[in-house]
């Protein structure tokens, strides 16, 4: 975790917000956690929406946030929800930011705990980020950073897929995820990348204290200018004749084996 020396242009913009985005949300639980985050500025419901028990426990969040459901057709949720499956709900949202990666890493130091981020290298699928938002939240990483260029970002998918993870899990977008890698390295943060047949297997792997795990898509795995740079290589023993698993389902894998070993009271990695 030797950290490198200078500091780049393209690091210093780690530091700039990134645009606005999120403005759409869809389906009743992620409708439900945008409601809990005070952002539905619109809640639009199907005139043919079935009032089920979900429907009213919807409604009653939006009593409570003082937002009052407007009723509309269902082509009317289905050209905003552009092909995701509305459940007879769209939410009008005020429009979030993507968050720094040195606004992600105050995080943990605010509740006094060890960086924990998630380093997402050319996922291009939305269902693929939103379950991996959902990951994030329940494994408690403080924050998932994406790139801007070749992945996908924050789309009504994703939200949809990360069932509201993603009102609650900071995600931070860079222009270069090298420059990402080697800030973090500055801040003493490791940095393990999960190769499919590289390194150790990842239960031999120290994965308690400052820790930033990559992550890259099935298809090309993670780029070699970010491998170069990583503290460590593992991968995850697989004994059928598949030889790679969904990158959500890797990450799953990994962060819930930090969690593990957290809970266990393993010693933080030394240099």
């Amino acid at each position: 975790m030797k950290p490198t020396e200078g500091d780049t242009e393209a690091t210093r913009a780690l530091s700039s917000r990134r645009a606005a985005v999120g403005d759409v949300v869809v389906g009743r639980n992620p409708v439900v956690e945008a409601l809990k985050a005070g952002r539905v500025k619109r809640l639009l419901i199907s005139n043919t929406a079935q009032m089920d028990r979900a429907m009213k426990v919807l409604l009653d969040r939006a009593g409570e946030a003082g937002v009052s459901p407007e009723t509309v057709p269902p082509a009317t949720l289905e050209r905003l929800a552009v092909g995701t499956t509305h459940q007879g709900v769209v939410a009008l949202c005020e429009a979030r930011t993507y968050w720094t990666l040195d606004e992600v890493l105050s995080i943990a130091k605010e509740k006094g705990e060890a960086p924990f981020l998630l380093l997402l290298d050319g996922v291009e699928d939305p269902h693929n980020l939103g379950a991996i938002l959902r990951v994030a939240d329940g494994a408690g990483a403080h924050g998932v950073v994406i790139p801007s260029r070749g992945a996908t970002g924050l789309t009504p998918t994703v939200f949809k897929a990360s069932a509201g993870a993603a009102e609650h899990v900071p995600v931070a977008m860079v222009g270069n995820l090298t420059e990402a890698v080697m800030h973090l390295k500055r801040e003493q943060i490791w940095v393990g990348v999960a190769e499919a047949d590289a390194g150790r297997p990842y239960y031999e792997e120290r994965l308690t204290g400052p820790l930033a795990l990559v992550l890259g898509s099935e298809g090309s795995g993670v780029s070699r200018p970010i491998a170069k740079h990583a503290d460590f290589v593992m991968h995850i023993p697989l004994k059928g004749g598949v030889s790679s698993l969904n990158v959500s389902v890797a990450t799953a894998v990994l962060a819930f084996e930090r969690a593990r070993q957290l809970a266990q009271g393993a010693p933080a990695r030394r240099g």
